[in-house]
């Protein structure tokens, strides 16, 4: 799908508040309510919008720490690669995964809720996962900028 400048105006605005109404997003971009919601349905459609999500205070989730871990592989076969992806998806604890460049094969940003412990997600999640030959960990101090 070739994008517009009203196209991307709207993408910009639903990143910011997907929860913006038609009617309000229509007069942030000049259009009426229901062409603006002909436009967002097109772009849910052509693949565009992925979907959306609620953004969680820290109470919310727990009050969890982050976590990022490096991962090195025992080799980098594809066969490797897809064990351990597919492994992660059912984790419920890894926010994000990256295959990485570099000495790690992958970053994982990993978030652990107040009443667990990094040691269990350690010993039961990480170090389970297929293929997995060294885990490398640094915590968080504090977090500047949250772009969720």
């Amino acid at each position: 799908m070739k994008l517009d400048a009203i196209d991307r105006k709207i993408l910009d605005i639903l990143a910011h508040d997907s929860g913006v109404t038609s009617e309000r997003l229509g007069l942030r971009i000049g259009l009426s309510p229901s062409a603006a919601h002909r436009r967002v349905k097109l772009l849910e459609e052509s693949g565009m919008i992925l979907g959306y999500r609620a953004r969680l205070s820290p109470a919310a989730r727990g009050r969890p720490s982050t976590v990022f871990v490096s991962v090195t592989l025992v080799d980098q076969r594809q066969t490797t690669l897809a064990a351990f992806e597919d492994a992660l998806l059912r984790t419920s604890v890894i926010r994000e995964a990256h295959l990485m460049s570099g000495e790690s094969d992958y970053l994982l940003k990993v978030l652990i809720r107040h009443e667990d412990s990094y040691e269990r997600v350690h010993r039961e999640v990480l170090a389970t996962l297929p293929g997995v030959q060294r885990l490398v960990t640094q915590f968080t101090i504090r977090t500047l900028a949250v772009d969720e």
